[in-house]
C-alpha cells in the first residue's frame, strides 16, 4: 500500500510566546511536537478518540487502545460500526492532555489507514500488549492504524 503523502507544514517562530519551550511554533503560537514527542504521547496514554465514516456521515467514537510499535491498535467486536468502517478506511485518531487551571495542553492527531490484524505473529503482538476492550465481552477483532500522518501541536505557558 502506497504511503500517504504529508501535508505541508509552515513552522514559524512565534515571538508572541517568548516563555515556551524552544521549537517551532504554528501560526496560532502553539508549539509543534516533533514526531517522537508525538508518539511518546500515544505510547503514555491508553484512551482517544477515532473519527471515520459510517454511512457517508462522519461518526466519532470513544476508543481504548496501545501504541504497538508505531501503530495505534485497538480492540472491536466483528460487526460493530468501527469495525465495519475501519477496514481499509483512512480514519483520524486523536488524543489530548488538558490542564484547565494552568491553561496549558497538547494534542495528538494521526491520519491513517486502519485495517483489521490478521496476521498470526502481529495478533500475538497485538494480545501481548493488553490492548484493553471498551465493552466488557464478545468477539475480539484487532483493529491498527498507521501513523504516516502525525501531528501535535503544545499550548505552554
Amino acid at each position: 500500500m502506497p504511503a500517504l503523502e504529508r501535508p505541508p507544514t509552515r513552522p514559524v517562530e512565534a515571538p508572541a510566546h517568548p516563555a515556551a519551550t524552544a521549537g517551532p511554533f504554528d501560526a496560532n503560537g502553539l508549539r509543534v511536537l516533533d514526531r517522537a514527542e508525538c508518539l511518546r504521547h500515544l505510547g503514555a496514554t491508553t484512551f482517544g478518540r477515532i473519527a471515520l465514516t459510517v454511512g457517508a456521515l462522519p461518526v466519532v467514537l470513544p476508543v481504548n487502545y496501545r501504541l504497538v510499535g508505531e501503530q495505534i491498535v485497538l480492540r472491536t467486536t466483528p460487526g460493530t460500526k468501527l469495525d465495519t468502517a475501519a477496514n481499509a478506511s483512512v480514519v483520524a485518531f486523536e488524543i489530548d492532555g488538558v490542564d484547565p487551571v494552568a491553561h496549558t495542553g497538547w494534542s495528538v492527531m494521526v491520519t491513517g489507514t486502519a485495517h483489521v490484524v490478521e496476521d498470526p505473529a502481529a495478533l500475538d503482538r497485538c494480545r501481548a500488549a493488553g490492548v484493553p476492550r471498551w465493552a466488557a465481552s464478545g468477539d475480539e477483532r484487532f483493529v491498527a492504524i498507521d501513523t504516516e500522518l502525525l501531528t501535535g501541536r503544545s499550548l505552554e505557558r
